[in-house]
């Protein structure tokens, strides 16, 4: 194994856990920006549209971007402007420069996150085995940090902005660094007709199942705080731990999810991720305290881990263009993260915000029904290669 791939696969894997550091600290301080800005739960909705709505248009507009420009020049001008995009939200004063700042940063992160799962699977490929779940567990340890961060900066009393405004000026020179570990995609993904093609079915189904399987993450990451805090009555300490408990049990499944997706295949483990994040989601609506359903939420974390990644990891084995296909099929699954919370902010004004929740039950449902639309067998391009010889391998 050459050290230009290597150095590809940690810059790969520690972009995850920036990009999952950067959102996870927006995440986790919901509570202290609804405090800050005097925000209601409605607009809070609207606030979290925002953000999706920036992350969708530029995600629309990716198939043909990554199929020119490929993911490392996304990378290497997205991540740092995701990093900038996190301190201008973190300054914004009023409701108005607030709803500027998000669409931002939505716009910056929307490039990276389709940018970084495409140079996941170009490295995956390039290692002939699956490593894409084991990538996206470094956005559970960047999650995971940013809610531990988060409750050590609400313990000092430190506000929203102060907390919110560092990790982003931290990550920026990261970020600029990590663009020189990326690889350039093969030939075949750089044409400029594999951004226009209509995409093999499959692909629309993997989107749709990412749809669903989105949808529950983006419930818990934007909904969990408040739900804790108001529902359950927690303290605000403790109703932020739910998400990095959330993300602890997410981190823990994509640790091993590689090694079990080559015994147990795609199409079982998203049928078990899709009943166990239906039954615990249940577990977490009937808890009859706080502490239950923080603990439920690492089960719904184990449950819903492998769904994304399995899915982006199939997407960019479909056609020979590994960028412009999960790029459509991001689109679609974020749609369902845009869609997630701001469904739950408004069925919340309607009923409670409990009765809202219970729709994580059905996504789960539904993820277990598609999934035995896939096929049995795993992509050539991703099933674990023989030893060769190295003028064999170079070739």
């Amino acid at each position: 194994m050459t050290r230009e791939l290597r150095s590809a696969r940690y810059g790969a894997v520690l972009t995850f856990v920036l990009a999952g550091l950067m959102v996870g600290t927006m995440t986790v301080r919901i509570p202290a920006l609804t405090d800050k800005l005097g925000l209601s739960e409605s607009t809070l909705g609207l606030i979290l549209l925002v953000w999706g709505l920036g992350a969708l248009v530029t995600m629309q507009s990716m198939r043909r971007v990554m199929a020119r420009a490929g993911s490392r020049a996304v990378l290497r001008i997205g991540g740092p402007l995701t990093a900038l995009s996190l301190v201008a939200l973190a300054f914004a004063p009023n409701l108005p420069l607030l709803l500027v700042a998000v669409a931002f940063f939505g716009m910056a992160f929307g490039t990276v996150d389709v940018a970084m799962n495409a140079q996941g699977s170009t490295v995956e490929q390039a290692y002939g085995r699956p490593l894409m779940i084991g990538m996206h567990a470094g956005w559970c340890a960047g999650a995971i940090s940013a809610g531990a961060l988060g409750s050590v900066a609400i313990a000092m009393g430190l506000p929203f902005t102060t907390n919110v405004a560092v990790i982003g000026l931290v990550s920026l020179p990261v970020m600029v660094l990590l663009g020189r570990t990326y690889l350039p995609e093969s030939p075949a993904a750089g044409t400029a007709t594999a951004g226009r093609r209509r995409m093999p079915p499959i692909v629309y189904l993997l989107g749709a199942i990412m749809f669903f399987a989105f949808m529950v993450e983006g419930t818990v990451a934007d909904w969990n705080g408040l739900y804790m805090r108001d529902e359950l009555g927690a303290p605000e300490a403790l109703a932020a731990l739910g998400y990095p408990i959330f993300e602890a049990g997410m981190l823990i499944a994509r640790l091993t999810g590689d090694r079990l997706r080559v015994r147990f295949g795609v199409r079982g483990m998203l049928t078990v991720s899709g009943v166990a994040t239906a039954g615990f989601f249940a577990v977490v609506l009937v808890a009859p305290a706080a502490g239950v359903a923080v603990f439920a939420m690492f089960f719904v974390g184990l449950g819903v881990a492998t769904i994304s990644p399995l899915t982006l990891s199939l997407a960019g084995t479909a056609t020979d263009a590994p960028g412009p296909a999960i790029a459509q099929a991001g689109a679609m699954g974020y749609a369902g993260l845009l869609l997630g919370p701001v469904v739950i902010g408004f069925l919340s004004d309607a009923t409670s915000l409990r009765t809202a929740l219970g729709i994580g039950v059905v996504l789960g449902a539904l993820i277990t029904l598609a999934a035995r639309f896939l096929p049995h067998r795993e992509p050539t391009a991703i099933t674990p290669l023989p030893i060769r010889e190295p003028a064999e391998a170079a070739a």
